[in-house]
């Protein structure tokens, strides 16, 4: 536990390089500006406390009051609008730090306490609300115990040691400040202003959150600065660490079967119906919960089967609800998923899971993954990946109360087949050229000989990002040696750009027009209209070893292959 808790610590520091600080920025150098020399230490202090306690009791605050995610985040607007307000007009804050002081019954009650540490603490304690950090493994760990009310002495200590982590840069931001305006005769004289100007900022900041729009400036930021903040929660991926986890989850939050469900607490949004509990509208109904991602063939296999069930069985009480974790940055994205939903005829409701907060309650693993859960809101049956579909759909009878069905499960193919492969320098370890990877950067490639079994390689100019490569110029070259008799392909022309098309080769001629696929043109290329999986080739029966080649034009992105 100790070990955790230092990393947490660690961690914790290391967050305030993060992107995800942007937003709360200005609250925290709010500390510069006004109140006594004490305020810096109330705001942290306030700050540690709050964010402690809501990160180890949100879920159970939310299943209490029955206040919806939205609610909350509704909530942290108002929050943020009011402490903007109170630098914009300073009788405002006094109203509020008299307030909450003489609520404390601790606070001194002369001015200097009310604007200095006590009238920082109120600040701190808002800002454990509305800050939502950049959640690495160990945070990731300890929602994951909260989210399934299974919160341990060493989930306590861990959490709060982050919080304080996270507490000492915000001190020295704060501080810092406060020694600029001594030193700068010009900005001292200011205070007055710059404090009205760092308010206004807050409610504009208020009002965009309500509109969605910080996530929004933050993609942005990242789009313009790849680099910003990756690579800075790495030293909690080392093996240590990652067991220490894993024995952490293990023993205080076992997922086991009659098991009250987890609620589906943390959604970004919803799809086909408005926010559903397990806990209200859903109650009284079986349950399938489906965690999918809409590039994934594997769960794009079963969504026929799922469908089938949803239209059978709805009027007899059974309720899907898919959760869409995605696996890539752009399936994040509301328009892309939705349309996914249309595209694949889902009537059913879907919740995007885009801080992956319901996975994590689940302490799922898989897509897909199947949990049915019964009308007293217990986990009855699971099923990861294809198959078992007759299994799974006698269980769904079996809590219906409906007769089993006397069906054969359909033979499966145990051939072997190339693994899902990666191409972002983030999960790539198939790539055989000659000169190394060079990330995030634009450069010439190639590869010489014949490619190993599964193995990939890339000759023109092509840029290696963490989750996909980009042809940075016409004809750049993907090869990949593989064995299946399908091959699919997820790619991606950029947003707001035609279509584009990719030639595709195998073994060293063009492909043969029996194994065509539906997204191919007249000519046998693939037409690329947007961020989705593509089928590639089709052997249909012809199950064997290739090399694929595929001819890119310039800016055309790739992100993994999967086989069938």
């Amino acid at each position: 536990m100790l070990l955790l808790i230092l990393f947490a610590f660690l961690a914790g520091f290391v967050t305030i390089l993060s992107p995800c600080i942007l937003p709360i920025l200005p609250i925290v150098l709010s500390g510069s500006l006004a109140g006594g020399k004490k305020r810096p230490l109330g705001i942290v202090a306030g700050f540690i406390l709050s964010f402690s306690f809501f990160t180890l009791s949100l879920t159970a605050i939310v299943k209490a009051t029955g206040l919806s995610s939205d609610a909350l985040r509704t909530v942290a607007v108002f929050v943020i609008f009011f402490f903007g307000l109170s630098l914009l007009l300073p009788q405002t804050q006094l109203f509020l730090e008299k307030l909450f002081t003489s609520l404390s019954g601790i606070a001194p009650k002369d001015s200097q306490n009310k604007s200095g540490f006590f009238g920082g603490i109120v600040v701190g304690l808002s800002l454990g609300l509305i800050w939502a950090p950049c959640v690495g493994p160990i945070l990731a760990s300890v929602i994951t115990l909260a989210a399934t009310s299974s919160v341990s002495l060493a989930a306590v200590f861990i959490t709060v040691a982050y919080a304080v982590g996270s507490g000492v840069p915000m001190l020295a931001i704060t501080y810092g400040g406060r020694q600029l305006l001594q030193k700068i005769p010009g900005l001292l004289s200011n205070t007055a202003n710059i404090q009205k100007g760092f308010g206004v900022f807050m409610m504009i900041a208020a009002i965009g959150i309500y509109f969605n729009l910080d996530r929004r400036f933050q993609t942005y930021v990242l789009t313009v600065f790849p680099q910003y903040g990756t690579g800075l929660t790495v030293f909690e991926q080392n093996k240590l660490v990652t067991d220490e986890l894993t024995k952490l989850k293990t023993v205080k939050a076992d997922l086991s079967m009659n098991q009250t469900a987890p609620d589906f607490v943390g959604g970004t949004g919803w799809i086909n119906s408005p926010p559903l509990s397990l806990q209200k509208e859903l109650k009284g109904k079986v349950v399938l919960v489906d965690f999918w991602t809409y590039s994934c063939i594997n769960c794009i296999r079963t969504l026929p089967y799922i469908r089938k069930w949803y239209d059978t069985y709805k009027d007899k009480g059974f309720v899907v609800i898919g959760v869409h974790s995605p696996e890539f940055e752009f399936e994040k994205v509301t328009a892309n998923v939705k349309k996914a939903v249309a595209d694949f005829q889902i009537a059913y409701p879907v919740v995007q899971d885009n801080d992956f907060k319901i996975w994590s309650a689940y302490q799922n693993q898989f897509w897909p993954a199947h949990y049915l859960i019964d009308q007293s809101g217990k986990i009855r049956y699971t099923h990861f990946g294809e198959g078992n579909y007759v299994e799974t759909e006698n269980a769904i009878r079996e809590l219906l109360k409906e007769q089993p069905l006397h069906q054969a499960e359909a033979i499966t193919s145990n051939q072997p087949l190339s693994p899902e492969t990666y191409l972002g320098w983030g999960r790539a370890d198939a790539y055989v050229n000659d000169n190394h990877i060079q990330n995030d950067q634009f450069a010439e490639y190639q590869f010489m000989g014949n490619l190993p079994d599964d193995g990939v390689g890339i000759t023109g100019n092509w840029q290696v990002s963490r989750e996909y490569i980009q042809s940075g110029k016409n004809d750049a070259t993907l090869s990949f040696r593989f064995l299946a008799h399908q091959v699919y392909l997820v790619m991606d022309n950029g947003e707001g750009k035609p279509p584009a098309k990719v030639q595709v080769l195998m073994d060293g001629k063009p492909l043969p027009q029996k194994y065509w696929t539906s997204d191919m043109d007249s000519e046998g290329n693939i037409v690329v209209d947007g961020p989705r999986k593509y089928d590639a080739v089709d052997l249909k029966n012809e199950y064997g070893r290739h090399t694929l080649q595929f001819i890119f034009p310039s800016g055309v992105m790739a992100f993994a292959f999967t086989f069938g």
